[in-house]
């Protein structure tokens, strides 16, 4: 069964002028879309591949073993996920989750502040990543297609520093891309549901 563009939780005009409907437009109905095309191509090319899941493929194909299907399937999960941690509305942490990053940041804001950091400091294109690593809250990031899913971490919430992700409403200013949509529009309800590692699969069925 072939891979199908994700639909967008919210519309398109959700976000007003922190994310255009030209960048969604753009960035899902073309990025996205040309990742899973591709995909679909590759995976159809080959038997061996076919009726396998995103995440058995990121699987068989990361460290080098196969990197032109990993940049695709790996795109698809990335934004797929990423666009489930998006929300049109500025909410807030609560209960476990919020406690976990009293714990581990000090505060919210110190988490978004960390998160800040590493997607602005990110050199090239990639991926910013709040995963669970045991019992503990980590900020990371990933280089290109990379994502946390090939690594066996339990993925919270991953953001795109891919210049497509930012570039038609904030043109070279990543730190004001990052601010802006870190500070006002995670949806930290997607994030507290992940907890329990069930994000991942969410992801591998959008895809």
């Amino acid at each position: 069964m072939a891979f199908i563009l994700p639909e967008l939780p919210y519309a398109k005009t959700a976000f007003g002028k922190d994310i255009s409907e030209e960048t969604f437009n753009y960035h899902h109905g073309k990025h996205h879309n040309a990742y899973v095309v591709k995909a679909n191509e590759l995976v159809g090319a080959d038997a061996a591949l076919q009726g396998k899941s995103l995440l058995e493929l990121i699987e068989l194909s990361k460290g080098g073993a196969k990197p032109g299907l990993f940049n695709q399937v790996g795109q698809i999960w990335n934004h797929s996920f990423y666009w489930l941690g998006l929300s049109p509305e500025k909410k807030a942490p609560t209960g476990k989750l919020a406690e976990l990053i009293t714990r581990d940041f000090g505060s919210v804001d110190a988490l978004v502040d960390k998160l800040k950091a590493e997607s602005v400091g990110h050199f090239a294109s990639g991926w910013a990543a709040l995963n669970l690593d045991g019992d503990k809250l980590v900020v990371t990031s990933y280089h290109d297609a990379d994502t946390p899913v090939a690594h066996g971490a339990t993925p919270l919430l991953i953001f795109d520093v891919w210049e497509h992700a930012y570039y038609i409403d904030y043109r070279n200013a990543r730190p004001d891309y990052a601010g802006t949509i870190l500070g006002n529009h995670v949806n930290w309800d997607f994030v507290a549901e992940n907890l329990d590692g069930k994000g991942a699969s969410r992801a591998d069925q959008a895809g």
